[in-house]
Parts: structure tokens; sequence; C-alpha cells
């Protein structure tokens, strides 16, 4: 255990005996010194209970900071146990883009009730229409713009009169009188500029910007190729709504990270924890136990067609495996490069059968080089070389249907707009396993005369 982890720990115990003895004023006092990182932490190792009496006795800039740091689930939790009036100050309190999420989370009559009792929802209705995962779902409306004739001096006094938090303070963008973006300033080329000089002199006008329909897996690689702190985003219109920050953009790569593990682990629900409720977490695994079995079933059909071979030979059945087997782990690597090759947008349409062809040609030098171990391996353990010459041939076989499986099958889901991640792990196994026991057994029939 880390020393950070140790220190949590010693900090929620303090909190949970603060909170046992009813002196809540403690634990709030330990709570807020903490730092907003440490303060989620310490939060999920609290009981339910505990975690309803801390929220109950900190105030409402205390909790809105817990919120704004928390994982959507975590915050959904704790605000679905406030009153509507609580609930609305904390909300206003909020970052627009986290009130926003918390409020998509809501069910519907909780959200509706706590909108009509907020304060000021200018900053997060217009958020309220784009789906979570799009650049628009993502974006704040707290950034800082100003018009391109507006000065230097101008622009700097402007910039004392807003707040220090703002979580975009090294970019400025520029807009015309129809709030149409046109350009971006750097802090240091407004603090250096004589105080007369017009914004529209200084600016950069190419701006890299995105859609407010962008998908955030897009989002993610703009800002990650330019190396950008902040990401504006338009309109249809190219009016300026938001902008994305890096902070944002880690939580996406986070999540769509564990995505990419969980679908490639034959996990449906990205949300999952080792602690999740049991339904949930079978209704995420389940289905596609269903399907891994679907597919176990009809490998063993295909070794069912070769029953009176393996009843004659009956060491094939000891060695069947290793094909399977074998060409599983190459197509998983196959599936696990192209899946990240996609996921960071490095495969284009005129690059597929280059990469098809360069895969397969990887897939044979794998099979030579474990087929020629192996196959050599057994005819000194088993002293038959046609046994030995059967396996490295039906492992040099499995290894190619390995390498084609592993990548045609994440790009044909690419193609057809489903995630390439979701099941190719699925298809790739059926496809080794099948075709991996139909080429050594329908060698070893080749071949029988000389294995008996």
């Amino acid at each position: 255990m880390s020393d950070r982890q140790q220190f949590r720990e010693k900090t929620a115990e303090l909190i949970q005996e603060a909170l046992s003895n009813n002196r809540n004023e403690v634990a709030v006092d330990v709570f807020v010194e903490l730092h907003p990182g440490d303060q989620v932490e310490v939060f999920s190792i609290l009981s339910e209970n505990e975690r309803a009496g801390l929220i109950s006795s900190l105030d409402i800039s205390a909790t809105a900071d817990l919120f704004n740091h928390q994982e959507d689930s975590e915050t959904l939790e704790a605000a679905e146990g406030l009153s509507i009036e609580r609930l609305a100050d904390v909300l206003d309190e909020m970052e627009p883009d986290e009130a926003a999420d918390l409020l998509g989370d809501l069910p519907k009559e909780q959200a509706s009730k706590a909108l009509q009792e907020m304060e000021d929802t200018e900053d997060v209705l217009p958020l309220l229409n784009y789906p979570d995962e799009t650049a628009g779902g993502r974006m704040t409306t707290a950034f800082i713009f100003m018009h391109r004739a507006a000065t230097a001096e101008q622009a700097i006094e402007n910039l004392r009169e807003i707040s220090p938090d703002n979580e975009a303070p090294y970019y400025i963008f520029v807009t015309d009188q129809n709030k149409e973006l046109v350009g971006v300033v750097g802090l240091r080329e407004l603090v250096v500029a004589s105080k007369d000089t017009k914004i529209d002199s200084i600016m950069a006008s190419e701006v890299i910007f995105v859609k407010a329909d962008t998908d955030q897996e897009d989002v993610a690689q703009v800002m990650q190729q330019y190396d950008l702190s902040a990401l504006p985003v338009v309109d249809e219109q190219h009016q300026l709504v938001g902008i994305i920050t890096h902070d944002d953009i880690l939580d996406v790569l986070t999540e769509e990270a564990t995505e990419d593990i969980y679908r490639l682990a034959n996990v449906g629900d990205s949300e999952l924890e080792p602690e999740s409720d049991i339904i949930e977490q079978l209704k995420g695994r389940l289905p596609w136990l269903y399907l891994n079995s679907l597919t176990a079933l009809f490998a063993s059909w295909v070794i069912s067609n070769f029953e009176s071979l393996i009843a004659s030979i009956a060491v094939l059945a000891v060695f069947q495996s290793v094909v399977a087997g074998q060409g599983g782990n190459a197509g998983s690597q196959s599936v696990a490069i192209i899946v990240r090759s996609l996921a960071l947008g490095k495969i284009s349409p005129k690059r597929i059968w280059r990469i098809l062809t360069r895969q397969l040609l990887v897939g044979l030098l794998q099979g030579i080089s474990v087929g020629l171990v192996v196959g050599i391996g057994v005819f000194l353990w088993k002293g038959n070389a046609f046994l030995g010459l059967v396996l490295g041939l039906a492992l040099v076989g499995n290894m190619i249907v390995a390498a084609i499986a592993g990548t045609a099958i994440p790009l044909g889901l690419k193609a057809i707009g489903q995630d390439p991640a979701l099941a190719s792990s699925v298809l790739v196994t059926a496809a080794t396993d099948s075709l991996g026991f139909l080429i050594f057994l329908g060698l070893a029939t080749y071949f029988m005369e000389n294995l008996l």
C-alpha cells in the first residue's frame, strides 16, 4: 500500500470515528482540508450512511467542489439523497459541464424540479442539448472570449474582472460581432502588446476547433495531436459555444481506455466495478459468455466430425489444444494492435490492404517460427516425425488465420459503424478455435497412415 493510500485510509478512519460520535463538525473540518483528489478517494471509503451524514454537514460550496471531482456514478448516488432545494443550490455552485452531466443522469422528475429551483441556468441549459459522449456534452461554457475590435488594455481589464479559477486562463478566444470564432490569442502576446493594440492584430487566425457533435474520442485525438490545453467548440454557424479543457479530455481518455479493455475482455458495461450490483454484473458479462458458449459448441462440432480419427490416434487429443491456444493468443495480439490503432485514428482506408498484407506476413513468420520449434519438440518427445510435421503445419495455418481474423474483424466492425473492440475477441477466438481444429485434424487425416 502506498503512503498516499495509507494517509487516505487513516483520514477516513478519523472521519468515521467523528461521525459515529455525532461530531459531524469535526468530520467536516478534516474532510475540507483534503486535496479534492483525496476527498474523492476518502469519500468512496465511507459507508453509505457515513457518506449521507457527511454530505448533510458539508456546506453548499464544499459539496459542489466534491461533486465536480467525483465520477458521475458516485455523484449521482450522493445527489439523489439531497432535497430539491439543496440540490439546486449545489448545482448552481458546480462547474456548468459537471452540473449538466449530473442533471442528465438524474431521474427526469428530480432533474426538472432542480432546474426550476436553480437561480442560474444560463450556462447549464445549452449543455443539456448534447449527448454526453460528444464535444458538446464534454465542453464547459465557462471560458474567456473577447471581441476582435477590443484593445489589449480593454482585454486585460476584462481579465481582472474574471474569476481566477476559470478553467482556461492561458487562451483567449476571439469572436466577431456574430460571436463567430475568428482567432485565439495567448496571455503572453496580450501582456507584451501596447495598450492600444487591437486584438485582431495580435491574434492567430488559424484556430483548431471541433463541432459540437464531434465524438469525444475524436476530440481527444485532436487535442493530443496538436498538444492543446483547451479546444474551442463551435456550432453549425461557427459560433463559439464552449471549450473543452485538458482535464476533461483526461477523463475521456480514461473512459475510452476502460471501455476498450472491458470490451476486449467481453464485458459489455464499462461502468462495472468489482463491487457493482450483482444483477448489473450479470447483465454486463453473461450475454458474452452465452456467445462464447455457442462458438465453443461450434468448435466442438468441428472436432466431432473427426471422432473416429481421434479414437484411432488418441495422441491427437493431447495436441489439438496447442493449435487452438496459440492461434487464440496470436489473434488477441492482432486485435489489440488494430483496435489501438483504430482508436488513435492511425488507420486510413488507403492503408487497409497494406496493413492486412503486413499482418498476414507477420502471421506466416510467427507460424513458421513457432511451428518449427513445437514440431521438433514433439518429434523428440513422441518419436514420430509426421506427428511433429502435422502439428507444425497446423500452427503455421492457424497463425495465418489468426492474423487475417485479428485484422479483418476489427476493421469490418469499424466499417459498419460498430465498436471494433466489442465483439472482436469472441469472433477471432471462434475463428482460430474452429479453423485450428479443422486444419490440425484435416492434416492428421491426410497423414493418418504415417501417424499410425
